[in-house]
């Protein structure tokens, strides 16, 4: 699930380093009978699955061994911009949409080769930059609504087959999340006595998270992030705005959602308050599976994500496996992201509950391993074969961030209105763009 904190290029010096990039290459000096290729990675549960992947890869390439380095994901961009400033990234690394158009502007990744039909599209195009493919396909994560089956049977409420929502309140998202959502007297929403600030329950958890909220409202409500790929930003037009007048409403007009004064970032803490039982739906992205299911004292249900006026548009967040352009060893390190991108480690991945794969038709296994453990994921894998979008791709995103969810804290807070603060980030957010 989300993969945020991002960082800055740095200015002035990464225009100057970037002349010298082609001066050095990564991984150790002269030319030996075996080559060496340095793999970064930021997840500590894969790297496990991983390492197995390594070792049938350098069983069936003797010529190559793989070291994998592992680093914290608050550490992982800042470690890779000064690599690619000194020339000394790893060979193989992981990729986001949100960083891509950064280090593929800045000529850090090289080209690839995949048969991109045999992948997601929305993964193959988060990585796709003037025609050209620049990480071979990874994975994929997606938004889902995780819910309390405890907490629903209690209310004596069943969850829809299909939850919907519109901008007026109309839908059954609004309908079940007052029904679930109760003061410490028993009252609900909209019944007299209700007492919006001593909440017990909440029945749907409406928060400042861009990649599982407000831009799968804007985007399910007809609404758009970006005009295009590598183009500007665009949702404070009249959809987009409506949707966002719809999440902040669950909170502050309808009360079945918590005060931003306690969900806002950085310091919300909604993914606790879930698995604490205080709230009934939950939408996540699948890769939280693993932090959220362990700590839940309650039965986990998993169903997708609610239908907007325009269907339902959800995103999906792909990886690549990216290649750097000053590599010493580039014949080897295309060899080893093209078998990266291949049935058997992807495979691997799946089956071992890691991640969803890239690759199409692989789902299943993943879908096993859950099952075994008691989680029916298979909205996740429906949702996937619908309507997705990837988070914005065009530069200046990473250091856009830290603004528009300050802008977005306000929002929330009450304190601008969805045009105001729809405006002030689509014009914070151009301004970014270089």
């Amino acid at each position: 699930m989300p993969k945020n904190p991002p960082i800055r290029w740095a200015g002035a010096l990464l225009g100057v380093a970037m002349l010298t990039l082609a001066a050095c290459g990564s991984g150790g000096g002269g030319e030996s009978e075996k080559v060496t290729l340095t793999y970064r990675l930021w997840d500590d549960q894969q790297k496990a699955g991983y390492e197995k992947v390594m070792a049938a890869f350098e069983q069936a390439n003797p010529d190559i061994d793989v070291t994998i380095e592992l680093l914290p994901y608050d550490q992982y961009w800042t470690k890779l911009t000064a690599d690619a400033v000194a020339g000394t990234a790893p060979d193989v690394f992981w990729m986001t949409p949100t960083q891509f158009p950064e280090y593929v502007t800045k000529g850090v990744l090289a080209p690839v080769q995949a048969d991109t039909a045999k992948y997601h599209e929305t993964v193959v195009g988060s990585f796709t930059y003037e025609g050209k493919l620049y990480g071979v396909p990874k994975d994929w994560g997606i938004v889902g609504l995780l819910y309390n089956k405890d907490l629903f049977e209690a209310a004596g409420v069943e969850m829809p087959e299909k939850l919907t929502w519109s901008p007026d309140g109309s839908g059954t998202l609004l309908e079940v999340a007052r029904k679930l959502t109760v003061d410490e007297a028993g009252k609900h929403p909209g019944e007299d006595g209700f007492d919006p600030d001593k909440v017990k329950t909440y029945g749907f958890a409406s928060w400042n998270h861009y990649q599982t909220q407000w831009m799968n409202w804007v985007n399910s409500n007809g609404g758009k992030l970006v005009d295009q790929p590598f183009g500007k930003y665009t949702f404070n037009d009249p959809a987009s705005v409506q949707a966002l007048q719809f999440a902040v409403d669950l909170v502050n007009k309808h009360h079945v959602s918590p005060p931003a004064t306690r969900t806002n970032p950085p310091t919300g803490k909604v993914t606790d308050m879930f698995t604490a039982g205080q709230v009934a739906m939950f939408p996540a992205n699948n890769a939280l599976l693993p932090f959220v299911a362990p700590e839940s004292t309650f039965e986990l249900g998993i169903a997708p994500m609610p239908e907007g006026p325009a269907g339902r548009s959800v995103n999906l967040n792909g990886l690549a496996e990216a290649v750097y352009a000053d590599s010493d060893h580039p014949e080897e390190a295309m060899r080893l992201a093209a078998y990266l991108g291949t049935e058997a480690p992807q495979k691997l991945m799946a089956d071992g509950g890691y991640v969803l794969p890239a690759l199409n038709g692989l789902e299943q296994g993943y879908v096993d391993y859950w099952k075994a453990k008691g989680l029916d994921v298979t909205p996740f894998v429906e949702e996937a074969a619908g309507t997705t979008f990837p988070l914005p791709i065009t530069t200046g995103f990473t250091g856009f961030e830290t603004k528009l969810n300050q802008i977005f804290n306000q929002l929330y807070l009450g304190e601008l209105t969805p045009q105001e603060a729809a405006d002030q980030a689509v014009s914070e957010g151009n301004a970014s763009i270089k």
